[in-house]
């Protein structure tokens, strides 16, 4: 397996990020779609990508695509796929997703036992075998169905890419790890930039952007899934790049890292994971309400994930909140602000309206990225 195809989904409206990252390990881009990049590399690029990528969700090796719009036709298009090249007699093998877009096969369930079923059939030609233990190393496929054309990939991965690992305790409503990375990755901040994030919660944002300031992999302290899939990936691959990963974490940077929370029990949250994430030292929590936010020091970055009020209870609250989040970015006149939020009338309440927005869903909620620029620094190209 010289060359594989690699699909790899992001939250949706990232996708012009996440294919500048994949860009930038040296890889070339085959397509990008709504939610999902991909790409073509070698073996050791299902190690890069899983380690060094940080907006991505998982990495799934492609395993083919085909037309279906009955389930006659799914069934006999995942049975002629390739399954033996990757899934050896002992594997255990099931879906574990499969997602359905304007597609006549629309039923999750119906879809994935299909598959199933198909992807037996297809083990028995392979291994001349009627039943398989399934006792040994796991091999979860993902599925999407769009306008009847089924895309097939093996998960890599395992727990999502966001999961870092430094995040045991949580705010109420946290910011997915790889969502708060692709946000700092739209702004023009660099690590020798302050950022003040006033809503941090359990210090998601600030943490990432520490990372980022180390050059610190943020895949290099968990496992995958493809560790054990030693006939695809040599286990010398992953060791190789974990000591890339190692070589390029710079800790001497300074840095003007920031995040304020108005609960007490969430800066405690926010340094232990900061202190888990290995860059407690880079940042500085503190309790402090919004309306307390200033800087002495001129051109820096606001990079937040204020309250949505979601709740019915809150959202007699969101105005205000959201004049006071503008009132204190006033007050802070050379610095820039972006801000993630679904609060609809935050322009409004803010008093100012955004020099650019976009819109990202995170989850299922569509919310709006507004990015607030202030004038660049004197002397600066930024």
């Amino acid at each position: 397996m010289e060359k594989l195809e690699y699909i790899v989904p992001c939250h949706f409206g990232l996708e012009a990020v996440l294919k500048r990252e994949i860009t930038d390990l040296g890889y070339d881009i085959v397509s990008v779609e709504d939610g999902r990049i991909t790409f073509a590399g070698d073996a050791q690029a299902l190690c890069r990508a899983n380690i060094f990528l940080r907006t991505a969700e998982r990495v799934l090796i492609k395993v083919g695509s085909f037309h279906a719009e009955t389930f006659e036709e799914l069934f006999q298009g995942t049975k002629a796929l390739p399954w033996g090249e990757y899934i050896p007699k002992d594997g255990k093998f099931w879906v574990t997703k499969a997602a359905s877009v304007k597609s006549k096969l629309f039923s999750p369930s119906d879809i994935q036992s299909v598959m199933k079923k198909a992807m037996v059939e297809s083990m028995k030609t392979t291994y001349h075998a009627d039943w398989f233990t399934e006792s040994g190393d796991s091999y979860p496929v993902r599925v999407f169905l769009m306008k009847d054309e089924v895309t097939v990939g093996l998960d890599t991965t395992g727990e999502s890419l966001h999961k870092r690992g430094y995040r045991k305790l949580t705010a109420k409503a946290p910011i997915a790890e790889n969502l708060a990375a692709a946000l700092i990755m739209l702004t023009p901040w660099k690590g020798d930039r302050i950022l003040v994030d006033p809503f941090c919660g359990s210090g998601t944002i600030p943490i990432e952007a520490a990372m980022m300031a180390a050059h610190m992999a943020p895949g290099m302290n968990r496992s995958f899934t493809a560790e054990e899939w030693t006939h695809i990936v040599d286990r010398k691959c992953w060791y190789r790049t974990v000591d890339e990963a190692e070589s390029l974490v710079d800790m001497s940077v300074e840095t003007d890292i920031q995040g304020y929370d108005i609960d007490d029990d969430m800066v405690s949250v926010a340094r232990a994971n900061a202190k888990l994430a290995g860059v407690e030292q880079m940042i500085h929590f503190q309790r402090r309400g919004v309306e307390q936010l200033s800087h002495p020091k001129k051109y820096g970055f606001i990079i937040t994930n204020p309250p949505y009020g979601e709740r019915l209870e809150d959202k007699g609250n969101m105005p205000a909140l959201y004049s006071m989040i503008g009132e204190r970015y006033r007050a802070l006149d050379s610095w820039s602000m972006y801000l993630i939020t679904a609060y609809e009338q935050a322009e409004q309440a803010i008093g100012r309206k955004a020099d650019k927005n976009r819109k990202i869903y995170n989850g299922m909620m569509k919310t709006y990225f507004y990015q607030f620029m202030g004038p660049k620094p004197s002397g600066s190209k930024r």
